[in-house]
This record gives structure tokens, sequence and C-alpha cells, in this order.
């Protein structure tokens, strides 16, 4: 039976309204609206005229109904910076990950998750050190990130939206947390973002994050303090601090030069005139828009170890996409990121796929 959600999710996933997708098909507006709203039943000529048009296989659209994901659930990072075309494809990304994540499910046993309830917790500080000490981690840099969210049982997408605006989201559902992940800015400020999302996950799992934007300015003081540890940076940076000093240290604790010296001035190892002229420093040697000799990017563990098993069973990421019927693009930009080191562009994304997964 025709699903008329599934038409929904694959227009906003490739960023058309209503109009665009019914003059792309050939057809009329209202003929959209009635077919994603469930009144119509599409022809077959109709239905292959939306499939073509929107690059999706006519099988989707026969699919059983999905797990749609509810926005209000949502954590967005800057989502004031977000039109509601990007929040909706970023959306539809999610609900593909997830019929991703059942197929994965099926067929591999991934970690439960290990997460601390801190939504009574109101200090974002002590909230990521209980989290540390959950973890056994101390007060030692994290390495490898990723890898540790992965091992405490969240979930990893990637989102291929090529917009800094939509930086990561991240949710629960069914009892297991959610984190997409936007590769287009530097290592370091996905990592970031990494931590961020994991501040909601563990700060507001009962909330609305998007209402509050105090949860933004939360979820960030976390993310510092998880990354950041008070007493290592305390131990390690004098209260003599120059821009070389910064430098030295975001590579220890692989924030962004900017990040690092906002945690030292929020922790009063900067005064305010300090924290200003190292800015304006860090401006000018480039790391307002980027990280010059930044950090590898991370991958995934997860990821590739399940892509290597399933190749070695001769399934390609085309057999996948097959048996979920969605895009083969839609399947990379799930997981691509993830499973590659994006900064070396000598790496073909076949060849990659096929041998590390």
């Amino acid at each position: 039976m025709f699903n008329g959600r599934r038409l929904y999710i694959a227009r906003v996933r490739r960023g058309m309204t209503s109009k665009s997708l019914a003059e792309n098909a050939g057809i009329g507006v209202d003929t959209v609206t009635r077919l994603e709203q469930g009144r119509n039943t599409p022809s077959d000529d109709t239905l292959f005229r939306l499939s073509q048009a929107l690059d999706y296989p006519l099988e989707f659209f026969y699919g059983d109904m999905v797990d749609e994901i509810d926005i209000g659930a949502v954590s967005f990072r800057s989502f004031s910076k977000m039109t509601a075309k990007d929040r909706n494809a970023a959306i539809a990304a999610g609900t593909l990950g997830l019929l991703l994540n059942e197929w994965i499910e099926e067929r591999f046993g991934l970690p439960q998750p290990d997460l601390l309830d801190l939504s009574r917790e109101s200090d974002p500080e002590a909230a990521a050190m209980h989290l540390r000490q959950h973890w056994g981690l101390g007060q030692q840099p994290i390495g490898g990130l990723l890898s540790l969210l992965e091992s405490k049982g969240i979930r990893l997408f990637s989102l291929s939206e090529n917009t800094a605006s939509v930086n990561a989201f991240s949710f629960w559902r069914g009892g297991k947390p959610f984190i997409y992940l936007n590769n287009f800015k530097t290592a370091e400020s996905s990592r970031f973002d990494a931590a961020h999302e994991l501040g909601h996950l563990v700060m507001h799992k009962h909330g609305d994050p998007k209402e509050d934007r105090s949860c933004e300015r939360e979820a960030d003081r976390f993310a510092s303090a998880f990354l950041m540890p008070s007493d290592d940076v305390r131990a390690r940076i004098s209260s003599n601090v120059t821009t070389d000093i910064i430098l030295r240290g975001k590579m220890r604790w692989r924030v962004s030069a900017m990040a690092m010296a906002y945690r030292l001035r929020s922790l009063q190892l900067l005064s305010e005139w300090q924290y200003k002229s190292i800015c304006i420093e860090l401006s000018r040697r480039g790391y307002r828009s980027g990280e010059p000799n930044g950090i590898e990017r991370e991958i995934s563990s997860v990821w590739r170890k399940i892509l290597a098993h399933l190749w070695q069973e001769r399934i390609t990421k085309e057999d996948i996409a097959r048996e979920l019927s969605i895009p083969l693009d839609e399947l990379e930009g799930l997981v691509w990121s993830l499973t590659r080191a994006r900064d070396n562009p000598s790496i073909s994304s076949r060849a990659n796929f096929q041998i590390i997964g």
C-alpha cells in the first residue's frame, strides 16, 4: 500500500517544497498534498514521476509506516541559525537513520546505553564531572571521543548537509540515545558538537531543549568541562597565558583554539582584556574560521567494524540501500563521514567502504 508519509519524508529530505516537487514531477501541487496526507492513491505514472523527481526508489513509497522523529524531542546545535527547510531535512535524515539502525540491530549486538540521568543537576560543570566519574575517566584528556560515546551505547550517525547551520542534533528513542553529527566543520568543532549533544542527552532528557536557549548554554558549558576538566587545565596552565600556550593546550585537549581560550576565561585564568586580546591574535592567525594544523578527524569504531563484517559476507552498501529501499547517497550520508578520514582526499569512497567495511 502506498505510504504518504514516506513521500513527505523523501520530499523534505531533498529540500523541496510541495510546489517545487510538483513542478519537477509535472503534476499538480494539490496532488502532492493529497498524496502526502493519504487522501489519494497515486497512479503508476504519477508515482514514477515522483520517484524520478526525488531520485528515490519506487519501493520506498510502499514501505511500512516509519518511526518518525518528534521535533519536540530533538535538541539542535545552533537552532537559531537554522531555516525550517534545513531543520526538516535534518529530521528526515534522522528518520532514515532510525530505519538503518533497526536493520543493524537485527544483525549486530550493539553496546547498551550507560548514561546518567542528570536532569536534576543544575550545574553543567558538576554534571560533566559526575559523568566522567561514572565512566572512570578521571581528569585525563579524552583521545577518541566518538569511540567512547559508542562504547557507552550512543548510536552515532553523520549528516550530509553541506551547511554549518545544521551542526548536530540528538534525541532519545526507545531508551536509546542518538547523536547525528555534521562534519562540515573542523575536526575540533565536531568533537565539541558531540560533547555538546552528550550534555543534552544527560541533562535535558525530559525537556524540550529548543524551547529554552539557556539549555544551549548549559550544553556548551557541559561540553567545555567534559573535554577540558578544570583540575587538569589548572594543573597544566599557569596564570601567565599567551597565545602559544593556548595553541599547545588545544592540542592536548583536542579542542579549537577559541574553545580553549574561552575555557581559560571561564576558569578565570584569563582576564577579560587578555581574553579579547588573545582572540584577536587567534583571528589574525586564522583560528576564527578554521584550525590551522588541526587534529585528525575522528571516525567511528562501531561503524567500521559493522561495515568490515558485512563486506566479509559480501554485503555491500548497495545491498543495504536496496534492502532499505533508500537511495545510495542517503545511506552514505548517514555513515560516510564517520568511517573515513574525511580530511584525507586521497581515499576514494568506493575503495574505502570495501577495504574498511
